[in-house]
């Protein structure tokens, strides 16, 4: 089995633009296959992607072309209860610490700190000393250690990636910016973001800057660079799917009326596709649409065009990823490294429900009026325009919620492992945290976590390896009477087997505890409290000894 092989195009030139950086490189491809040693330790390719649904691709039952990750499933192990923090920089803290968010320093993004959990523990909005990275392990065990894309883990020269274990690295340091190369930001407090290049910050980005096609070209540099025999760990962070909304031709125009009849529709066809793959029970029951969603029948026409017109760019920013994950995975074809490469892909979170004028300062409106946001100019460099709760809510299929809540939509996300040693064409359906990737990556390639790091006593991990998950060798990681819970902006969870426990703040919940059993209902459409009060009872008393232990500071 091959992954597709993809045209250079257009869309390798930046890999030279950053040339005079590093090591001069070959294109010949004799030599460049050269790269590949025998009886070393397995590569690690870890690919994220930024607010992706839990149906936005197609092995989970989305009609958004991914050929890649398509492939990757059949290579690799699918699955189909895997977790994650609410929002982007909780989950990347846990994802490279292996350990919980309000002990890694990103109990709640820098962004939205309040002023009662600024200056606290845990609270730092950047990922702190007392962890060690992923980056850093693997770097000390030997291996070479890259990084493009969306870091949101600090801005400081302490904490950027080329601080926290990474040789080479190309990233955006912010949570969110155009993809294309004005450096403009989601609102009037960043509205010039700012990127690093191997530790240095850029003043400004190559004219034909596209986040996808740059980062992936970046990487592959870094790769095709490396003068010895080393394994390579290397960090593919795409800030797309995130908004705002842009994408190149040809995928700005592939799914023009596609998404005319609405997100009930869509949401609707892709439930369907996931029950006929068998990820959910058949019988499994849909939620109802969140009460801040619009039905699509009470636009008016003109307003069903342009709330389509969303949908279309973001559909066509997902297959843009999946084309030049694509690329990458090819190029390890090409240098005889694929077979020896452990290829993870997750997103960091559900789908966004926000629009662009609900970040933060930008209600006025002041800031978005710099924007072209008409029909016609959507999706180019100029626009700034998320796709809001209404398609978000599709994006999660037959979960409820999404992005910023506990609810299903918000932290179950895909997860897809492929590589030596991991079953073909398998789904594992039971529980998987963030903080399990880092030991189960270590114990696949043999390294042990150190308990010091520059001579300072680092924090355990909390995560657990899966790694004879992937072997076949075990049916699960946790048992039925493991307590394993999060918080984020007040919203509360902890699961215990198939049960959990949740409660989502206003506006888009009841601020009301409430019990399910996903492994019937994983749209928790139906709260079992009163039947089992003493099951709540014991996961919310749970829930508060996990808050004590990590330190949880509630928002004031």
């Amino acid at each position: 089995m091959t992954f597709l092989k993809l045209s250079k195009m257009k869309y390798t030139s930046y890999a030279f633009i950053f040339g005079f950086l590093l090591v001069s490189c070959t294109t010949d491809k004799n030599n460049s296959t050269t790269i590949s040693k025998k009886n070393k330790q397995p590569n690690i390719l870890l690919v994220m992607v930024d607010d992706m649904g839990f149906t936005d691709t197609s092995p989970y039952g989305g009609e958004i072309n991914t050929p890649t990750i398509d492939q990757l499933a059949k290579r690799g192990m699918l699955f189909t209860d895997f977790h994650t923090s609410v929002s982007c920089s909780p989950t990347r803290s846990m994802l490279l610490s292996g350990t919980d968010n309000h002990l890694a320093g990103l109990g709640n993004m820098g962004e939205l700190l309040s002023p009662n959990q600024v200056g606290k523990p845990g609270y730092e909005g950047h990922l702190n000393d007392n962890v060690v990275s992923l980056a850093e392990v693997l770097k000390d065990a030997g291996y070479h250690t890259y990084m493009a894309g969306k870091w949101h883990l600090g801005h400081e020269e302490s904490n950027i990636p080329g601080a926290r274990g990474f040789e080479k690295s190309f990233s955006l340091l912010n949570g969110g910016s155009s993809h294309f190369s004005d450096m403009a930001g989601l609102v009037e407090a960043e509205k010039i973001v700012q990127y690093s290049l191997n530790g240095k910050k850029l003043k400004t980005l190559p004219k034909d800057f596209y986040s996808s096609r740059s980062y992936t070209d970046f990487l592959m540099d870094a790769v095709r660079n490396s003068e010895d025999d080393q394994p390579f760990f290397a960090y593919l962070a795409f800030s797309a799917p995130h908004d705002p909304l842009h994408v190149p031709e040809p995928w700005m125009s592939k799914y023009n009326g596609v998404y005319n009849k609405g997100y009930e529709a869509l949401r609707n066809s892709r439930i369907k596709k996931i029950k006929k793959l068998g990820l959910i029970p058949k019988d499994a029951k849909t939620p109802v649409m969140n009460s801040t969603v619009k039905p699509w029948d009470t636009y008016t026409e003109e307003e069903k065009v342009y709330e389509s017109r969303k949908m279309e760019i973001f559909a066509g920013m997902v297959e843009n990823v999946d084309y030049h994950m694509g690329r990458m995975i090819d190029f390890l074809s090409d240098i005889e490294e694929l077979d020896n490469t452990i290829i993870l892909f997750l997103s960091d979170n559900g789908s966004n429900p926000w629009n662009n004028t609900q970040y933060p300062g930008n209600a006025d409106g002041v800031y978005l009026s710099k924007f072209d946001n008409s029909l016609k100019n959507l999706g180019n460099p100029t626009s700034h325009i998320a796709y809001g709760v209404g398609w978000a809510s599709a994006g999660s299929g037959p979960l409820d919620y999404f992005k910023m809540t506990v609810g299903e939509g918000g932290i179950r996300t895909p997860l897809i492992m492929s590589g030596p040693g991991i079953n073909k064409g398998e789904i594992h359906r039971n529980f998987a945290y963030v903080t399990d990737i880092m030991p189960t990556l270590l114990d696949m390639v043999g390294v042990q976590k150190p308990e010091t790091y520059n001579d300072k006593a680092v924090l355990p991990m909390k995560g657990k390896s899966f790694s004879k998950v992937l072997t076949g060798i075990k049916k699960s990681t946790y048992t039925d009477e493991d307590y394993i819970g999060g918080e984020m902006g007040n919203g509360k969870w902890m699961r215990k087997g198939n049960f959990k426990a949740q409660m989502v703040p206003n506006p888009y919940g009841s601020n009301e505890w409430k019990l399910f059993d996903l492994s019937k209902d994983p749209g928790e459409t139906t709260d079992i409290s009163p039947e089992n009060p003493e099951l709540l009872e014991e996961l919310k008393n749970a829930w508060a000894a996990y808050s004590e232990e990590v330190g949880v500071v509630l928002q004031e």
